[in-house]
């Protein structure tokens, strides 16, 4: 494989310089049972939970080094091998985790031998996003075995507001009666899709978006690890303001534009909501109908953030400010800034707002966004 991944310091003692004041406000001599990590997607909370993972199973007596990276603990884990770490999520993020091998029919099981042709899967078999209840029960009934060294145990699951409702109470059983020395660390882009009952369960992590200057400055440093890719500051500002301000979400686009896979998610993604800006900046003359053809294929949540970003410049434009997300289109902008109906953007924006609490339904997604596209056009029609 000479496809890029993300640089191998992500997975080391190494946590992004604004995640760092979260770090060091944890008591790993007094660990919750639980912890629910939040915050925007791409700001780099999975790293930090595989790093915070690896520092609750290093076995090193001396609190202040964890994880130490020498024990017998940080070396299993570092080879995606230690048997007290239980991951549970998608296809798609088994890529970031340490260097493991699963077997495709039981994602949550790490494989302890070497995979024979039986086991070989077509290349072409599509990832699945979702944590089935199967995976979420057998990882759930494997933590009354008991832990195999003896010290913690630990349970990843990213991302939690994905999780069926079966996969939920499941969950939330052993919330409300943890086994022994086990702690579950959950991630969730959107903490309010995640059941109350399960929030008031665990304790509360924030994780933060960093300013513009110390994102960008992160990502150069990323960069420089990876001189095979090649791209203008210019380019990389345009599309952190794109992204929404989270550096490992354009790290990661980076790396697949790099990679030119046509077939990568993030890619087609990426290739979308840009056709579907540049239908946007139409205004009134948006061909709605042949948009939604183009696009639909591409992920329903990203082409929604797309739309409200734009639409959040516009109204900033029309209040007479400056674009956060699209500050090169500003022209544009105040071009449509003209002719738009406040009323409408404002009903457009609710529209997208809905939108955004069923995204991850099994809709008709072409459908929905002609019906959104269509209502923005009208945004421009007296």
């Amino acid at each position: 494989m000479n496809d890029l991944m993300f640089p191998p310091e992500q997975h080391e003692s190494n946590i992004a310089p604004w995640l760092k004041t979260l770090w060091c406000s944890l008591d790993f001599e007094r660990f919750p049972n639980a912890i629910l990590i939040h915050g925007q997607s791409g700001v780099g909370k999975f790293a930090f939970a595989v790093e915070l993972a690896k520092a609750l199973l290093c076995e090193s007596p001396y609190s202040a080094e964890k994880p130490c990276n020498q024990c017998d603990g940080c070396h299993w884990f570092s080879t995606g091998n230690h048997p007290d770490f239980t991951p549970l999520v998608p296809e798609t993020h088994r890529k970031l985790l340490p260097q493991a091998d699963y077997e495709s029919d039981e994602p949550a099981k790490k494989s302890r031998t070497s995979r024979g042709e039986d086991d070989a899967e077509p290349s072409e078999k599509k990832e699945r996003k979702n944590i089935s209840i199967e995976e979420t029960r057998s990882a759930i009934e494997s933590l009354s075995i008991g832990s195999h060294r003896g010290g913690n145990r630990v349970i990843l699951i990213y991302p939690l507001e994905m999780l069926r409702s079966d996969s939920a109470n499941t969950l939330l059983k052993s919330l409300e009666e943890p086994p022994e020395k086990t702690i579950f660390i959950l991630l969730a882009d959107r903490v309010d899709r995640v059941l109350p009952t399960i929030r008031s369960r665990c304790r509360l992590l924030s994780a933060p978006r960093p300013d513009q200057a110390e994102g960008l400055a992160w990502l150069k440093t990323q960069l420089g690890a990876i001189p095979e890719i090649k791209v203008a500051d210019g380019d990389v500002e345009a599309i952190y303001n794109e992204q929404g301000g989270a550096p490992y979400a354009v790290l990661e686009s980076l790396i697949a534009r790099h990679n030119k896979d046509e077939k990568d998610e993030l890619t087609m993604s990426i290739a979308a909501s840009r056709i579907l800006l540049q239908s946007m900046a139409q205004g009134a003359r948006i061909n709605w109908l042949e948009t939604a053809e183009k696009v639909h294929k591409a992920q329903y949540a990203f082409l929604l953030a797309t739309m409200q970003r734009w639409v959040s410049d516009l109204q900033i434009v029309i209040e007479g400010g400056v674009p956060r997300y699209y500050p090169k289109h500003i022209n544009t902008l105040k071009g449509l800034s003209q002719t738009a109906q406040t009323l409408k953007l404002l009903q457009f924006w609710k529209s997208l707002v809905q939108s955004r609490r069923s995204e991850n339904h099994p809709l008709a997604a072409r459908v929905q966004l002609e019906a959104l596209l269509s209502q923005y056009q009208q945004v421009f029609e007296a």
